[in-house]
């Protein structure tokens, strides 16, 4: 494993585009710092987002999971031209010449995605903690150290979803068609879902249950939307006299989807690897 990881690190090391691309997404994530030092003034209201609860554990893994999660397309670019780069390149046939057979071929770069989905997981940690230890009113251990599963659902997360663009740069070959074809499924299902919800499955939740089997939605699905926690939210529904009654949990069941989908996309690109005249 040591010895493709290291191919594939030398892959990299040689890319400009994919260091400025990795580089980039983990400063943006530190920059979810940033969001702290964000004031308004209205009047004699002073308001800051800091002082909202945004970075009080244990809702910071909650926040902070969701907010770098929108920046993996970062990452996913960099896998999806990492694939491309392959066939252009020819370093592919050049591999498979030298002793490298499509199975390690394939595990190479699903190697590759996981040190990625580690390396992000890992970096968060340190970025929330020293956030969540700087600004939160809450320093107690089991409270700090609760919610963590919201960092096991963003390494799934990421892991599904750059599993999904190894299996579009085999698929399309080609990094701008992969990506487009990737911005059009996820419209694809989008569309799928208003049809079922506002036209066969009127007035009920079989649309919903129906789409949480489909491949960015279940990643979607991983990780919700954390504002709605926030307390100011919940005070200004409660004025209004709704009620935000949403599940922010973690299930197993949604993991389950989106490891069988990271085990179909694998082995859906070793066959297509394998079919293939290169």
């Amino acid at each position: 494993m040591l010895r493709l990881l290291e191919i594939e690190y030398n892959k990299l090391r040689y890319s400009r585009s994919a260091r400025i691309l990795i580089i980039t997404y983990f400063i943006l994530i530190t920059f979810i710092a940033l969001i702290a030092s964000i004031e308004f003034n209205i009047g004699q209201i002073e308001f800051r987002v800091a002082d909202q609860g945004i970075f009080n554990f244990p809702y910071i893994w909650h926040f902070n999971s969701y907010i770098a999660a929108i920046l993996k397309l970062f990452l996913a670019i960099v896998i999806v031209s990492m694939m491309s780069n392959e066939y252009s390149n020819r370093t592919i046939k050049q591999n498979l010449i030298d002793g490298l057979s499509k199975k390690e071929f394939i595990l190479s770069k699903f190697l590759t995605v996981i040190v990625f989905s580690g390396i992000s997981t890992l970096f968060l940690f340190v970025v929330t903690m020293i956030l969540g230890l700087s600004f939160s009113d809450f320093n107690e251990a089991s409270i700090i150290f609760s919610d963590l599963e919201f960092l096991l659902a963003y390494f799934v997360k990421l892991t599904g979803f750059f599993a999904f663009c190894m299996f579009l740069g085999i698929l399309v070959k080609r990094s701008a068609f992969a990506l487009g074809f990737l911005v059009v499924w996820a419209i694809l299902e989008k569309i799928l879902y208003a049809f079922l919800n506002f036209k066969v499955f009127k007035g009920t939740d079989i649309a919903t249950e129906i789409m949480q089997f489909f491949p960015l939605e279940s990643i979607s699905n991983l990780i919700v939307e954390p504002f709605s926690r926030l307390n100011a939210v919940q005070t200004a529904a409660s004025q209004i006299g709704g009620e935000l009654d949403k599940d922010y949990g973690i299930h197993w069941y949604q993991l389950l989807i989106v490891i069988v989908w990271i085990v179909i996309f694998v082995y859906a690109s070793l066959i297509l690897l394998r079919k293939r005249d290169l």
